[in-house]
């Protein structure tokens, strides 16, 4: 640190000579000052430690300095004088901000000590506030390392899902970039987006309560088998909930991914705007990534042109308008296009005839 300064102000020449000299001698660099607004100026081209000035003066008075010395220096210590020993005047001054208060005439001596507490006063001020701006750094980082090792759980999580059903594989990443892509050409809030990807990423969590025997099944599922499957959004919702307190955008997603436009959803029924947005997003890149995935009891998967066909077709009452037309939009603007997959091939379904694409589309969601 250099020298520091201090700022003399008070129109009688005399009285600022002095103090000056003073506190020349206390180690400070000393400026000066006949009234308030020459003091501002000073201070726009000087910077200062401390400021000893007097109340009354022409032009700016040392009461409207202090306010302004306090909203536009604040790390400024100042020290107020006047001839005057009102109580009054005091009591505004400090509760102004001044560091403390000298009556005329005073002894040099009590100069000295009246600076030497202020300066005290402002240093610790100065240490207090240095150390709540580390301790938030401190809290900063320990809530994004807490952040780092909650995403390594979900992503635990999902790995174990992939284990448990193969075919799976990937099929969470995709669905939430799907679904950022679909937020972000919605225009939507980017912490809102971010959450989004989130929900889409734990998606299916749920399923880790589903029987491999019909997680795997290679053929169509019977109607109880389904039923089984569609327990997944309320099963990852319940695990989650104690988890994602602050993210409840991820939260629906997880609860609300299979609701559809018509009512005839799971787990809730809702119809319509009923379900939230992200929920809506999040079902329709789902459903983008189940047409056009291979899956054993689907059948080839289908082309991103068809599988948007099949958007259009459903539009309304599995998916909304809205979100489709989004998709439509990403699509020709080149920012939606299918993503790679990381499982192998499948083997080839023989014997019977396909189920439609719509129809499979509806069941294969049951499992994606």
């Amino acid at each position: 640190m250099g020298t520091p300064y201090c700022l003399v102000v008070d129109d009688e020449d005399r009285l600022r000579q002095v103090l000056m000299h003073l506190m020349h001698a206390q180690g400070f660099r000393c400026l000066q000052a006949s009234n308030g607004a020459e003091a501002l100026e000073r201070l726009e081209t000087q910077p200062v430690t401390l400021i000893l000035s007097d109340v009354r003066m022409p032009r700016m008075d040392g009461m409207e300095l202090l306010r302004r010395v306090r909203s536009r220096f604040p790390d400024t210590a100042m020290v107020m004088i006047t001839a005057v020993a009102d109580v009054e005047v005091a009591v505004n001054c400090l509760g102004l901000g001044a560091m403390d208060y000298l009556v005329k005439p005073f002894h040099l001596e009590e100069v000295r000590v009246r600076v030497a507490q202020a300066l005290e006063r402002r240093r610790l001020i100065l240490e207090n506030r240095d150390y709540q701006e580390r301790l938030e750094e401190h809290i900063a980082a320990q809530a994004s390392r807490l952040e780092e090792l909650f995403f390594a759980g979900v992503q635990a999580l999902a790995e174990a899902l992939e284990l448990k059903d193969a075919y799976t594989r990937g099929h969470s990443v995709r669905v939430s970039q799907y679904s950022s892509i679909i937020a972000r050409t919605l225009r939507l809030d980017d912490d809102i987006v971010r959450q989004i990807e989130l929900g889409g990423h734990v998606h299916d969590i749920g399923k880790i309560g589903v029987r491999e025997e019909v997680l795997n099944k290679p053929g169509a599922l019977t109607d109880d088998e389904y039923e089984h499957v569609m327990t997944h959004p309320l099963v990852g919702w319940k695990v989650l909930a104690p988890l994602l307190g602050d993210a409840p955008v991820a939260l629906n997603i997880v609860r609300s991914h299979h609701e559809r436009m018509d009512g005839r959803g799971v787990p809730d029924g809702l119809v319509g705007a009923a379900i939230p947005l992200e929920a809506r997003i999040a079902a329709v890149a789902d459903a983008i990534d189940a047409m056009t995935s291979g899956r054993p009891y689907r059948g080839n998967e289908l082309s991103l042109e068809a599988a948007l066909k099949e958007l259009q077709r459903n539009a309304g009452t599995q998916f909304d308008d809205e979100i489709v037309e989004a998709v439509l939009a990403a699509t020709l603007q080149g920012d939606l296009y299918l993503l790679p997959r990381t499982t192998g091939q499948f083997p080839a379904v023989t014997g019977g005839t396909r189920i439609g694409a719509a129809e499979t589309a509806i069941q294969a969601l049951a499992r994606d």
